[in-house]
């Protein structure tokens, strides 16, 4: 079973450099990136994980993704680094192409591409997507990114993406490109925008009693576009509010499926980010030859 870290860091918490190299000597295999471009000082939506809904004010410090992930692949030698999530709708596909197949590059083909729709409308309709077509938008954005990572001469002709033959280096080195999770937490709609688009799932908080169900559902769904349900991976993003999974919980995750489990963590505003890494060792060791 793997372990990876969600890292919601701020420009105080320290050197991206330094919580990496941190998060490697104790024995996570990847650190994820989140990404809020902006938070609106005005909305009306509710964030679910606050008691009085509000977004926490370390949203609107988190780093570019990208520029973190390729930080802390500099300082360390193994290290998986990933966008977990780019809120690909928001973004520029060809930028977005460019900077994550640098990445992949000069990481020397540790990058994992997550990638969502975003569940904030306000933030949305700043940055110019019609909230209620981001998933289309997304799925647009992923097969755009896919025909930029593999040909030398790439187009494409959605109704929100589009360009015509263009030449855009450099490629990833992984292959055919770096592994795409779609990060998308209701298992009702799940299955069949993985199978149809993604190359693995992370979905959040998912609880352990209904993991089987939810990865049998991406695989009988894969087979049913043709694909080798083997080949999606699937990873359990967790917000340890009230301590870590149970040593229990860890291995149900793993007999559902599950790669790996990758735990959120928030450091607050002034806080130290190696210091936060740091706490979460005892769940390391206790999951250790699971």
């Amino acid at each position: 079973m793997e372990m990876g870290l969600s890292l919601f860091s701020t420009e105080q918490s320290g050197p991206v450099g330094d919580i990496a190299r941190e998060a490697e000597r104790l024995g996570f295999e990847s650190l994820w990136f989140p990404e809020h471009m902006l938070i609106p000082v005005r909305y009306e939506s509710r964030y679910k994980r606050t008691p009085d809904g509000k977004v926490p004010e370390s949203f609107a410090h988190l780093p570019d993704p990208f520029i973190g992930a390729a930080m802390a692949a500099q300082a360390t030698e193994r290290l998986r680094v990933a966008t977990g999530i780019c809120i690909l709708p928001q973004r520029d596909v060809i930028a977005t192409a460019k900077a994550a197949a640098t990445l992949d590059l000069h990481s020397g083909g540790r990058f994992i591409m997550g990638v969502g729709a975003g569940w904030f409308p306000e933030e949305a309709e700043i940055l110019g997507v019609p909230f209620k077509r981001r998933w289309k938008m997304l799925r647009e954005g992923v097969e755009a990114l896919k025909e930029l990572w593999t040909r030398d001469e790439a187009s494409y002709d959605g109704e929100f993406v589009r360009f015509p033959p263009v030449r855009v280096f450099p490629k990833p080195v992984q292959q055919p490109y770096p592994p795409i999770y779609l990060g998308i937490h209701d298992p009702k709609y799940a299955p069949a925008r993985v199978a149809r688009y993604a190359d693995g799932w992370c979905p959040g908080d998912l609880a352990p009693d209904e993991a089987a169900d939810a990865v049998a559902s991406v695989r009988r769904a894969a087979r049913e576009r043709g694909r080798d349900p083997a080949e999606i991976e699937f990873s359990a993003l967790l917000t340890p509010t009230e301590g870590f999974p149970t040593l229990d919980d860890t291995a149900r995750y793993r007999a559902a499926g599950m790669r790996r489990i990758i735990l959120r963590v928030t450091v607050p505003p002034t806080g130290s980010g190696v210091e936060a890494v740091r706490r979460l060792e005892p769940f390391l060791r206790q999951a250790e030859g699971l």
